[in-house]
């Protein structure tokens, strides 16, 4: 099994994929049929598992194929932006930034008013999809949550850009928190904690007498929050960012702190790191 894949591989996979057909895909791309099936054949064995399902009516993705043909869409979609990328740092220097989606008003706002004059190129994804594109050559930095929880790739560098605590957000109508040992006592509390400590979470607040329900996004988590007027365990710098009137932001029963770091290539990008405190203190709501 070989982890290589051409640009011809990754086209006749995302085609295929799009296309739901090796047929078309094959028009699409100028070759005969049989060739693209002997090729995707070939690629199958060279993976050990099947891309396609394919019969009379079709090619179907497999779990394996749809990950494969998603990852290759974005592989494409960068080299088709290469060129005016490259003529875009003749007048001006750019950069491609990264970020988890629940991040991105945060960061992609920072960035937007910090770099000013500088041309950034928004990348959002899954934490560790962003580490393999900085550690590629494909992100010049990312914006991460899960840093110090897991295996940076070698040859990257991370750097702490802040941390901030859990807390509870109390909408307007919600009642307060209970006195004693089981402050939430029986009340659904809907949590995101945007790192890899949601399991930990979930258990800490069933143990403190809470119903937890995990949101999907920081925003998602308060607003179902506000519908129900239940309590809202969030990172504190989304409390700040997605405050809304009534709000009482009150200390967490629940330990835990959520640490941001930024993961990039050595060196760091210079216009990134002159910047880098005042992002740090824009996307934290710090003052």
């Amino acid at each position: 099994m070989t982890s290589r894949f051409s640009v011809d591989d990754l086209q006749l996979v995302e085609a295929v994929a799009r296309h739901g057909s090796v047929g078309a895909a094959a028009r699409e791309l100028l070759v005969s049929q049989p060739s693209a099936s002997r090729r995707l054949i070939a690629l199958e064995r060279r993976l050990g598992t099947g891309l396609f399902d394919r019969d009379t009516t079709g090619a179907r993705p497999t779990a394996a194929g749809r990950e494969l043909a998603r990852q290759s869409a974005q592989l494409l979609a960068h080299l088709d932006a290469l060129p005016d990328r490259a003529l875009a740092a003749v007048d001006a220097p750019t950069l491609a930034v990264g970020t988890i989606q629940a991040l991105s008003p945060m960061v992609f706002t920072a960035l937007d008013v910090e770099l000013d004059g500088v041309t950034v190129h928004p990348e959002v994804d899954h934490g560790p999809t962003l580490l393999r594109q900085v550690h590629e050559g494909l992100l010049d930095a990312a914006f991460v949550t899960i840093a110090e929880q897991t295996v940076v790739p070698r040859g990257l560098q991370r750097s702490v850009v802040g941390d901030c605590p859990l807390v509870v957000v109390l909408p307007d109508g919600a009642p307060d928190l209970a006195a004693g040992t089981r402050p939430f006592a029986g009340r659904i509390v809907v949590y995101s904690t945007i790192d890899l400590a949601g399991e930990v979470v979930r258990q800490r607040l069933s143990s403190l007498g809470a119903v937890p329900r995990p949101g999907a996004t920081l925003e998602t988590t308060l607003r179902v929050a506000r519908h129900r007027r239940c309590p809202a365990l969030v990172p504190e710098l989304a409390a700040h960012w997605y405050a809304a009137p009534g709000d009482r932001i009150v200390r967490s029963p629940v330990p835990g702190r959520t640490t941001l770091s930024v993961v990039n290539r050595l060196p760091q990008p210079a216009t990134l790191a002159t910047a880098l405190p005042r992002l740090a203190r824009r996307i934290l709501g710090k003052p």
